[in-house]
């Protein structure tokens, strides 16, 4: 969630059925840590590895998404904690700026994936942006394994079609078959 205060939404995203909380590092941030929406007394900034935590013991999984103006090195910390609910489950690499549909990708984006993917072979990896017919091969190469499509798949004529090309190209880079 590209939201401000992220810590302060995990437990309605939860009762309302939420299996995974991703939160924008950037936002996690330059947010407070504050729990609940009615304090606003608390100051202290939101520490991610302690939103992670906070969103395992609500029995969710954690992904934490960057975009594209962030390096790649401010994940290296949290990937690395010493404990399994300080981790996160997911890291979404942004190939477009957030907030705007339809945005062209950018390839540019790709080497943070490509990084993780060779550090971190298990892990999943999500890209978001821009991601069509046409630059879905190159997010797979590069080692994603989860993929959001808004824009090609609501924009097109037949979104079943779509959605089988991009799913097909994920999963046969990932099985070996392509």
């Amino acid at each position: 969630m590209n939201l401000f205060f992220p810590m302060r939404w995990v437990k309605d995203f939860k009762k309302a059925g939420c299996d995974l909380y991703c939160f924008h590092w950037e936002a996690a941030m330059t947010s407070v840590a504050a729990q609940d929406p009615a304090d606003k007394e608390t100051t202290r900034k939101t520490n991610p590895t302690e939103l992670i935590r906070y969103i395992h013991e609500q029995g969710m999984l954690a992904g934490v998404a960057i975009k594209p103006e962030t390096s790649v090195d401010v994940l290296w910390p949290i990937l690395e904690a010493e404990k399994d609910e300080d981790r996160p489950d997911m890291i979404l690499i942004m190939t477009v700026h957030p907030g705007f549909g339809g945005q062209k990708f950018m390839a540019s984006e790709l080497p943070k994936v490509t990084a993780l993917r060779k550090q971190y072979p298990n892990l999943d990896i999500e890209v978001d942006g821009g991601l069509a017919e046409g630059t879905i091969d190159q997010a797979a190469d590069a080692g994603a394994n989860v993929i959001v499509a808004g824009s090609a798949v609501f924009g097109a004529e037949s979104p079943a079609d779509v959605i089988g090309i991009l799913r097909k190209a994920v999963e046969g880079r990932r099985e070996g078959k392509l």
